[in-house]
């Protein structure tokens, strides 16, 4: 099956960590560019309540933490008709490789950035399947192709999710899934409020990803800084994540 762009207006998207940040903003841009259904998910749900105030019809709120392997398992079940998976969770802990607990944040970060997305990967997989193919979307980042020192193990867990992204991308080539990996530079959120940076307002990456899930783009730069930075050093890379991609067993 060919991997074909997905058209907003017909997706059922499922948005994990969208209580705030990005991940509301893909809500938000999706309802605004006619998404029939959009599920919600937060480890607090209650933090769900302003979103979904948005569109209580078409927006629905759900528990989930996605280190938790029993709210995976019930979202899948209850999120049959999915057809448009958005693994935006992620944390940060900041600070480099040598503070005192500069392993546990790589811990927690991996656990939630890398190990939580594979879990909500493969039980979304199938469905995906079911549904046509549809479009799977990684929130990667500027940070998954150089390590930013100063907030080291955050870094390491956006190039694993990288990693991850183009083995995905490989594996459900074959169901007709697009396989999205989203590289901004620095966003605008709570999350990256300490970091000295010109940051992205949410809303233009949000919109970006929708422009590259109508057209079809595996990787996106959303914002100047990505761009910048990436477009012209990935060319040569791509070319040779195609060439892995075919040395599947």
């Amino acid at each position: 099956m060919a991997v074909q762009p997905i058209q907003i207006k017909s997706a059922i998207a499922l948005v994990t960590g969208a209580n705030r940040g990005i991940g509301r903003a893909f809500v938000e841009a999706l309802h605004t560019a006619g998404a029939q259904k959009i599920y919600a998910t937060a480890r607090n749900v209650d933090s769900l309540a302003d979103v979904v105030a948005i569109d209580p019809a078409r927006i629905v709120p759900l528990t989930l933490d996605v280190t938790n392997a029993e709210q995976i398992a019930a979202i899948s079940q209850q999120a049959q008709d999915v057809n448009l998976l958005i693994n935006n969770a992620g944390v940060l802990g900041g600070g480099d490789l040598f503070i005192d607990n500069s392993i546990e944040t790589a811990q927690w970060e991996m656990n939630v950035t890398y190990f939580g997305t594979l879990a909500m990967t493969r039980a979304f997989s199938s469905i995906l399947k079911r549904n046509g193919g549809g479009a799977l979307v990684n929130l990667c980042s500027l940070a998954s192709y150089v390590n930013v020192p100063s907030v080291a193990t955050y870094s390491a867990a956006k190039a694993a999710l990288h990693s991850l992204t183009q083995g995905t991308r490989a594996q459900l080539a074959a169901q007709g899934t697009l396989v999205v990996g989203l590289y901004p530079g620095p966003i605008d959120t709570r999350m990256a409020e300490e970091l000295p940076l010109d940051k992205a307002p949410t809303s233009q990456v949000a919109d970006a990803l929708l422009h590259g899930l109508e057209n079809g783009i595996e990787d996106i730069y959303p914002d100047d800084t990505a761009a910048q930075v990436l477009s012209g050093v990935t060319e040569g890379l791509k070319a040779i994540e195609k060439q892995f991609a075919e040395m599947l067993p």
